[in-house]
């Protein structure tokens, strides 16, 4: 299958990177996943604009200086995260095992280029609302996102998402 990427000048970057068959080892990584996303930043300029992290899986939207380079900031950061993790999955088919791949994510990863301000905003809320949608805890005790830094810059209310907001954004699904 042929994936087509979008690179739009100037844009921002949606991204969903998932573990290798939903294994369930991000939070305990915390402190990997910020590695490994310093490390891609000494490789690519970008910003992260905002990020969640669940255990199977990271919401993040980026802005890389060219936007070209986002397909290479993904492969930095989980190429660093696999070779610096001490697991191996012992499940992998042979082909997998045949490229040396460790199994810690899916070959994959979605991308959506961000079009415009409320593109950008659905997004940013989806992002801060998977605590929600998975585990049904508010985004304010949910401390592995960006949405403490968005109350604290005033963008939002400590108290949104709710379980009463609940249902005004439960239309946003972008796994």
């Amino acid at each position: 299958m042929n994936y087509k990427r979008y690179f739009i000048p100037n844009s921002m970057v949606f991204l969903t990177i998932v573990t290798y068959n939903r294994n369930p080892i991000l939070l305990e990584q915390i402190n990997l996943i910020k590695d490994s996303l310093k490390y891609a930043k000494t490789k690519i300029k970008f910003s992260i604009i905002a990020i969640v992290i669940l255990k199977d899986h990271l919401h993040v939207i980026l802005q890389p200086n060219n936007i070209e380079d986002y397909p290479n900031i993904v492969k930095y950061f989980k190429t660093y995260f696999s070779r610096q993790i001490n697991i191996t999955n012992k499940d992998l088919p042979d082909g997998k095992k045949h490229k040396k791949e460790k199994g810690i994510w899916q070959s994959r990863y979605w991308a959506h280029v961000i079009l415009d301000d409320n593109d950008l905003y659905k997004h940013i809320d989806y992002i801060h609302y998977n605590p929600m949608k998975h585990y049904n805890i508010v985004p304010k005790d949910w401390k592995y996102s960006s949405f403490i830094k968005f109350v604290d810059n005033n963008l939002y209310d400590i108290n949104w998402c709710n379980y009463g907001d609940k249902n005004q954004i439960i239309e946003l699904d972008f796994e």
